[in-house]
């Protein structure tokens, strides 16, 4: 799947440094299952996306620059989506493009209605990643994080098919 700036192809076990690399940026840290501090963590996240979900590897050119996926499927035809993208790339549209990819992938190839998205309130980035990308904000979750102790509010979107 391509987009003006970016294109999405399958996770590979040989990409398992770029997700090594990008989980020891600050703010990513946090967002895997378990700390990814070495290519046998960072293999074992590339390996647990079979059967949760369709997770793509991001690239810009040749070199993989993020992660976009869905998960959490269900039976009314909803989609839970999420992104990330390296630092070194970001401000470029990257997350932009991929997730609107994802988003009509998933509308035409699995079938899906309605795809959901959530971020933290203090990250006005996300935000405009989601907005950006047809996804219509629905309303605040208030206190639903909490990472070292701090609670975190999470604004909730989403984009149907029919948007």
């Amino acid at each position: 799947m391509t987009a003006l700036n970016v294109r999405l192809r399958e996770w590979r076990e040989d990409d398992a440094p770029v997700v090594l690399r990008a989980f020891q940026a600050p703010d990513l840290r946090t967002q895997a299952p378990w700390p990814v501090v070495t290519l046998k963590d960072a293999s074992g996240w590339i390996a647990s996306w079979a059967g949760v979900g369709h997770a793509f590897a991001v690239l810009r050119g040749e070199r993989v620059v993020g992660n976009v996926a869905v998960t959490k499927l269900d039976t009314h035809g909803n989609g839970w989506v999420s992104y990330w993208v390296v630092p070194e790339a970001r401000g470029r549209g990257v997350a932009v493009g991929a997730t609107e990819l994802l988003a009509r992938w998933a509308f035409d190839e699995l079938g899906l209605y309605r795809l959901e998205l959530g971020h933290r309130t203090n990250n006005p980035a996300s935000c405009r990643v989601a907005t950006k990308a047809g996804f219509l904000s629905e309303g605040i979750e208030r206190g639903k994080l909490c990472y070292e102790g701090v609670r975190y509010d999470v604004e909730r979107h989403a984009r149907l098919a029919t948007d």
